[in-house]
């Protein structure tokens, strides 16, 4: 029985991998912090670690572990007020990556999967990102990622350790945060939105299609030594996002047209461009690599994914509004 080392868990996205790996009779360890065992899915062993970056103590957690699943990462934080933004990110995804590659390595890990992310390649663009493109990340997280493949591609090159490379667009799915969510909120509570005239492009990846590729790089012989571009292999424009959700949640969509270029012109002078660029400008990738060389397809679609976040949404709403009514 393969046994797999699945950093960040008891994450969004580790939580449904690690019970998709013990569904496939994969032995699943999992880090967590002390005193948080019960966060993790039932059957995963726990690994108590207190923080990964340069100093941590992988001492013993290691050995017997075939492969590595990296998900745990200091992530990227819009107005990040770290005090030296650059050094926090480089501290945990960058020497924090290193360190466990190399002890991976030295234990007789065969296989790692390092979750990047698209931020590598760079921000907002129309023409599709691929893996052929010269990276050209823009702020400290993005920088980290980057180095930390660099820091990877070493490891690989002086040991038996296949690497493998992951960067995802957005990843939504039940438990999604951030502005995912804050984006559900509104279309559920009917604000209207000036998004009608906007006719970008965005590729999202869904939860389970994640995990799925995720899978598929641990155990794929091709998979070995290669970065891949991942996503639901179908860009939409935010204005057809949100009519899929208000669809999903039986709700009306509350569209209206508004010029693009003056939604800008507000964002900068509110202080919201970036939230404002998020929705309105274009970012997608090319996945035709990992579909062609590995045969991988997502197996779940854009609107089975939509549909699965917003009923997970809808339950937690509901959940969340009988506390407070009692």
């Amino acid at each position: 029985m393969k046994r797999v080392l699945v950093t960040g868990a008891n994450g969004f996205i580790g939580t449904m991998l690690c019970k998709k790996l013990l569904h496939e009779n994969f032995r699943v360890h999992g880090t967590v912090r002390p005193g948080k065992t019960s966060l993790l899915p039932e059957g995963v062993e726990p690994v108590h670690i207190e923080s990964i970056d340069g100093n941590t103590d992988w001492k013993n957690t290691l050995e017997g572990i075939n492969m590595i699943v990296h998900l745990a990462a200091r992530v990227h934080i819009m107005d990040d007020i770290a005090s030296d933004a650059s050094s926090a990110y480089r501290h945990v995804n960058v020497a924090g990556t290193d360190l466990l590659s190399r002890m991976g390595a030295a234990s007789g890990c065969t296989r790692f999967v390092f979750m990047s992310s698209l931020k590598v390649n760079g921000e907002e663009r129309a023409k599709p990102y691929s893996e052929r493109d010269m990276p050209a990340p823009l702020d400290p997280y993005g920088i980290s990622k980057w180095e930390a493949e660099q820091k990877l591609i070493e490891v690989a090159k002086k040991t038996r350790m296949e690497l493998v490379i992951l960067r995802p667009p957005l990843v939504y799915g039940p438990g999604v945060k951030a502005n995912f969510l804050r984006l559900i909120k509104i279309v559920d509570h009917g604000f209207p939105l000036p998004l009608a005239s906007v006719n970008n492009r965005r590729s999202l990846i869904y939860l389970g299609n994640l995990v799925d590729a995720i899978i598929t790089c641990l155990v794929h012989p091709k998979a070995a030594g290669e970065t891949f571009m991942v996503s639901d292999n179908m860009d939409l424009a935010t204005s057809e996002l949100i009519r899929l959700m208000v669809e999903a949640m039986s709700r009306k969509a509350r569209l209206f047209s508004f010029p693009p270029r003056l939604l800008k012109i507000i964002g900068k002078i509110t202080g919201r461009s970036s939230e404002i660029n998020r929705l309105i400008d274009s970012l997608c990738v090319d996945s035709s690599k990992i579909r062609t060389m590995l045969g991988w397809n997502p197996p779940y679609t854009l609107a089975e994914g939509i549909h699965e976040t917003t009923e997970w949404y809808l339950k937690s709403a509901d959940y969340f509004s009988t506390i407070f009514r009692t």
